[in-house]
């Protein structure tokens, strides 16, 4: 029995430090200050440090949990995004008046899902993992009950995202109706035998699971949610759901199509190639158009599930390895880039237009070169972790000869530093001040923003060691 418990603790520290917190918020008389964020801030951290203990003990839970150094590379991940995420919360969702108890229990929820979707092999796991993170993520997006922006991002995720994961769960049916299980294991040997002439069902399954990955990741054309969502949300929740979100779902989806489904690539293969390279495209193109600050950044997460997907094509050892690695350096340089804009916003300054920023290198020196780095992260420049994370994926395709979308990597790249560089204009050569306060940020989010700086400029200049970790994590499931 404890052997079976062993793969579920750290989803059980973070579920029941959830549990705490919501225990916390209800026991607090009105205008009692309660310290549910340290609270979350402990769960956290306990979630992480015992992920981090249990490398290399290949456990296995239940039959369906299982703790390989696959799972336990995701579970430090999305606990980093949730320490990163709680730690920039810090005086900014008082701000935005959120309610806290309510915030940080939703964000612990959230992360628990996460992990189990990256510590399951079996199809009905993932998807009660996929449902406990989006019905978490659905709340967060419009918890600002009086912006009708939320109201509107919330609701419309919540649509668009009750459809996916019918898709998703059609795709478990038709795959439980064709062999008769829903252990990856042994989806994957039943699948083989059937792989040089697929059913009809066997494709259904195939394309319904994809679907149900695609939406989640943000893919065209399945990413009509992403711009209102991450415009209406919180500024935290949007950064928080670009990553964590993201991170869990490619776990989900390397375990699946990677392992369980990889004897039908060569029928999979044409139709996420062809992803990868609209998804590259489209965020691109019309991320150049936007002067909304959230909607250019949502469309440049699109952009970046391309450069995903294109690793997942190539799915050779390093393409395998540098999704892993793509998805840390994403995680630490969007979350700084929402951080900082958290940290500006105010109700007069929302600091979601281009204009906002004019003039913040002369009032906010510190935050306007915080942002400056995170941005040409993002867009690819050296010395930073955003430059080796794109030159180790479009390694991998060319490795695998598929240069057209290594290609088309690199010119979606190209142009889109032109949005970037945008809000660096704003910041140091624009001749007018925006009006409005800029307020002091607190010691506790500056903390998570210099911890995203350092990781930033770290992975960027000694990327080998977390390359060498994401070898070894991704070659536990194959």
């Amino acid at each position: 029995m404890l052997r079976d418990i062993i793969p579920v603790i750290p989803v059980l520290i973070v579920s029941l430090s959830a549990c705490a917190v919501l225990l916390a918020e209800a026991f607090r008389r009105r205008g009692e200050w309660m310290p549910v964020g340290w609270l979350a801030l402990i769960g956290v951290m306990g979630g992480l440090v015992t992920s981090a203990a249990l490398w290399n003990r290949n456990a296995v839970g239940f039959g369906v949990l299982v703790l390989d150094n696959f799972a336990i590379f995701f579970n430090v991940l999305i606990c980093g995004i949730g320490l990163l995420t709680i730690l920039m919360s810090s005086g900014t969702a008082e701000r935005d008046e959120l309610p806290l108890g309510e915030y940080y229990a939703l964000v612990l929820f959230a992360l628990a899902g996460m992990m189990l979707m990256a510590s399951t092999r079996d199809l009905l796991i993932v998807f009660i993992g996929l449902e406990v993170m989006s019905l978490s993520v659905y709340v967060l997006t419009s918890l600002k009950r009086t912006d009708e922006k939320s109201a509107e991002g919330g609701f419309k995720y919540f649509i668009l995202g009750a459809f996916s994961s019918a898709f998703f769960l059609y795709g478990i049916a038709f795959a439980y109706a064709v062999t008769g299980t829903t252990r990856l294991d042994d989806l994957g040997m039943r699948v083989a035998g059937v792989a040089l002439e697929p059913s009809v069902l066997v494709i259904l399954a195939m394309v319904f699971l994809l679907v149900g990955f695609a939406f989640k990741v943000s893919a065209v054309p399945f990413h009509m949610w992403t711009p209102d969502a991450y415009q209406g949300a919180p500024t935290l929740v949007t950064g928080f759901m670009s990553t964590g979100v993201k991170a869990a779902a490619f776990a989900a989806f390397i375990r699946v199509f990677l392992s369980a489904l990889e004897p039908l690539r060569v029928d999979w293969l044409p139709v996420l190639s062809a992803i990868a390279g609209l998804t590259m495209i489209l965020g691109t193109v019309v991320g150049v158009a936007q002067t909304s600050v959230k909607r250019m950044l949502a469309y440049s997460s699109i952009a970046h599930a391309g450069y995903l997907l294109v690793g997942l094509v190539a799915a050779n050892a390093a393409g395998k390895a540098s999704i892993l690695f793509y998805l840390v350096a994403y995680a630490v340089t969007n979350l700084g880039a929402f951080g900082v804009l958290s940290a500006l916003c105010t109700a007069d300054r929302p600091h979601d237009d281009l204009r906002d920023f004019a003039g913040l290198a002369y009032e906010r020196p510190g935050l306007a070169a915080l942002l400056t780095v995170f941005l040409l992260s993002l867009g690819g420049f050296p010395p930073t972790v955003g430059f080796v994370a794109k030159w180790y994926i479009f390694s991998a395709a060319i490795q695998e000869h598929l240069i057209a979308l290594a290609v088309l990597g690199v010119l979606t790249s190209v142009v889109s530093v032109f949005f970037y560089l945008r809000i660096v204009v704003q910041m140091y050569m624009a001749e007018e001040r925006a009006p409005g306060h800029r307020p002091h940020v607190p010691a506790v989010a500056l903390t998570g923003l210099v911890l995203a700086l350092a990781a930033v400029f770290y992975l960027g200049v000694l990327p080998g060691r977390l390359l060498s970790i994401a070898a070894s994590s991704v070659s536990a499931i194959f």
